[in-house]
């Protein structure tokens, strides 16, 4: 291709997950025939994960979309023609704008997924000008209840300063070494050092096995631990007299509050015992400066945002926070946190459209920070009961919620009952093949933009076109032509590079300067609060919030046992004895790299691990297939027997479809995906609308 040189190696950010690692591209001829980690990022330092390794096969697989395509047999059933761009995005405005005129903005629902670079805001700018305050996500049970937890407690989101050696770390629901393993290296190199480590998870991870003190804690009780543990802090003096007197509001009210879990009631509830709860507690307050490196694990039930709660309230009594080896606070460089917020356009919605947000009646916690998206259940609920009006129409990007939608059953109800479907993905999934026009979307090696990690350091990444090698469009051009379409194109930039040349002059930085630097690192402080204070209303961190209480939430963590557990439906538990956990692997990104043949080649198979104890009462081999049923469905999956697990738990593969079964089938999407086993039905996370997603009862038996 004559735009490009014979032989250059361009510096990028990946965006396969939202890491941000830095690559190096190297392009030859036209072609991209190389990847590797940048060891100039302050992120990876030159290593990459598998799946940032298969960039490559994702770029050049046989099976990528390459032409949008148009539904011609009924929803489902695999018929497609091939059309034209231009054809394409036609009828898909035609139909926004159709459903606009007759039912108004809000009955169209935009569907985003894991953050990929700007998609996000890209699609909320888009959702914004078009008129519909109606923009789905998982964010609810997915970084914003831990986001929003450290923001009402302190002010900021606290980040693991492994630089400056912590003596203490505890890794609490986060398996680094498959999905944060930036943070495993340095992880390492602390043990290393000398650090030691507490692992709390209910699974013995290859983390767990190099711990000091491993917790294999019931799925879903990890409020009650948390709470546990501040009180044998508080009760054993173990806390920071000084940091607790003169920088947090409410500590004799903590004090008060958590007598009600007391380390011997706790150990009932979470299947530890008094002793381990008393010892994780004792080392990780005796060990500054110390750091707790949390993960998703803890959000995916409906005491998400109180269990964020609680560990922010372990981080700031113990003095931990923003001291060197403990809690640090970053800052991206200049005013650009500003300018990516504004990249919504959130000011452009029309009057009156914000009240009409389907969620609008359910009195979540009303931080900026939650009420940007729609959780799924809303919308669910609104296709098919019309309640409190109906969605027409839905554009979907970046997500395939056929799978990761909690009752999936249900969710696929919904998409088929839709009036018109499109969907922009780079290969066909489950969901798109339910759509009426599928849009080929862009790979990260093919778009222009800047990247800056949501739940990591603040960094700016730059995201480089490197070839564009199939008639692909980035999810950028796609919102621009459909905007130009619907004289909105005012609101767009001439194009993805123009866009981050703009957003970066708060910074003080070219886009061009940018891609040759790679990446920028934030700013680190230490201490901040003693010049500044918190950013809370007190100034001060809030043990107790007076903000939740105002709002009618829970000012103190209060642990609530959730549904479907031997606790709180010990009748269910009768026909249904286990109790199932998930987690993310190594290879995939969420529902992603299935058909991806060295990352399918390492876990070609979904997988139950069930205790070999568990197994053998069961009759169940290694290698068996298994159906996994809660009172919803039942799925099927291949056992996997092991130690690693409590004879009454069991933990099953996320995320699963099988591409090789084609279309027609819908790709197998109901075969092993547990969401099939999960419910959308209240109740719900009070704060955050968070469904229960884990740590719910089952059973297991030989298929």
């Amino acid at each position: 291709m004559s735009s490009y040189h014979d032989s250059q190696i361009l510096k990028s950010t990946c965006t396969i997950c939202s890491l941000g690692c830095g690559v190096l591209v190297h392009v030859e001829r036209g072609q991209v025939v190389k990847i590797e980690g940048d060891p100039d990022n302050i992120l990876n330092k030159g290593k990459l994960c598998p799946k940032g390794l298969a960039a490559l096969e994702y770029l050049y697989h046989p099976d990528r979309l390459k032409t949008p395509l148009k539904r011609t047999g009924q929803r489902g059933e695999g018929k497609w023609e091939e059309i034209s761009w231009d054809g394409a995005l036609d009828i898909v405005a035609s139909e926004l704008g159709k459903a606009r005129e007759k039912y108004g903005a809000e009955s169209v629902a935009f569907i985003g997924g894991s953050l990929k670079g700007r998609l996000h805001e890209y699609m909320q700018r888009f959702a914004n000008v078009f008129g519909s305050p109606n923009v789905v996500g998982q964010q609810h049970v997915c970084f914003k209840p831990r986001l929003n937890a450290s923001i009402t407690t302190y002010g900021f989101f606290a980040v693991p300063d492994y630089e400056n050696r912590p003596n203490c770390i505890v890794t609490w629901g986060e398996n680094t070494p498959e999905t944060l393993f930036h943070a495993y290296n340095k992880e390492i190199i602390a043990i290393n050092g000398g650090a030691k480590l507490i692992v709390i998870d209910p699974r013995r991870t290859e983390l767990a096995s190099k711990a000091n003190l491993w917790l294999q804690i019931r799925p879903g009780s990890d409020l009650a631990l948390a709470l546990g543990m501040i009180n044998v802090i508080i009760n054993e003096n173990l806390y920071d007299e000084d940091f607790v007197n003169n920088w947090t509001v409410g500590f004799d009210k903590l004090r008060d509050h958590v007598q009600e879990y007391a380390p011997q009631k706790v150990a009932k509830v979470t299947w530890l015992s008094t002793e381990t709860i008393r010892e994780a507690a004792r080392l990780y307050a005796t060990s500054p400066p110390a750091c707790i490196q949390w993960g998703n694990a803890i959000e995916q039930n409906l005491n998400c945002f109180q269990t964020a709660r609680a560990l922010c309230i372990l981080k700031a009594i113990t003095g931990n926070l923003g001291i060197p080896g403990g809690e640090s606070q970053w800052f991206l460089p200049a005013n650009l946190s500003k300018s990516l917020a504004d990249l919504n356009l959130a000011k452009e919605l029309p009057e009156g459209q914000r009240e009409k947000r389907l969620d609008s009646n359910l009195n979540l916690l009303p931080q900026a920070t939650v009420r940007e998206r729609i959780i799924p259940q809303s919308l669910i609920k609104a296709i098919l009961e019309e309640d409190p009006y109906p969605i027409h129409t839905a554009y979907i990007a970046g997500a395939n919620p056929l799978l990761t939608f909690g009752n999936a059953k249900e969710t696929y109800q919904a998409l088929m009952k839709l009036d018109f479907l499109a969907v922009a993905e780079k290969f066909m999934t489950p969901t798109a093949a339910l759509a009426d026009i599928v849009l080929p979307v862009a790979t990260y090696l093919e778009m222009n933009g800047i990247v800056t990690p949501g739940d990591s350091y603040p960094i700016i990444g730059a995201c480089q076109k490197a070839i564009r090698i199939i008639d692909c469009h980035s999810d950028y051009e796609i919102f621009s032509d459909l905007a130009r379409r619907l004289d909105a194109r005012q609101y767009f930039w001439e194009d993805d590079a123009k866009c981050a040349e703009d957003l970066l002059k708060p910074a003080g930085v070219s886009f061009s300067e940018l891609k040759h630097l790679g990446s920028i690192g934030g700013m680190r402080a230490y201490r901040d609060y003693e010049t500044s204070g918190f950013k809370t209303p007190s100034g001060k961190v809030e043990l107790y919030s007076g903000y939740l209480a105002q709002n009618g939430f829970d000012p103190l963590p209060v642990y609530r046992e959730l549904p479907e557990t031997p606790y709180s439906d010990p009748e269910l538990a009768k026909e249904y004895p286990l109790i199932f956990t998930s987690w993310k692997v190594a290879p995939f990104r969420h529902t992603e790299g299935r058909q991806i043949a060295s990352l399918r080649g390492s876990h070609p198979e979904p997988l139950v691990h069930i205790n070999r104890q568990t197994a053998s009462k069961l009759g169940i081999s290694d290698g068996d297939w298994v159906y996994i049923e809660t009172k919803r469905g039942r799925i099927r999956q291949k056992a996997q027997l092991t130690n690693d697990f409590d004879p009454r738990v069991v933990g099953l593969d996320w995320g699963w479809w099988f591409p090789e079964n084609g279309a027609s089938d819908l790709y197998g999407w109901s075969q092993s995906n547990i969401n099939i086993l999960t419910d959308n039905k209240p109740p719900h996370g009070r704060e955050m609308g968070s469904s229960n997603l884990r740590g719910m009862l089952c059973k297991v038996y030989k298929a």
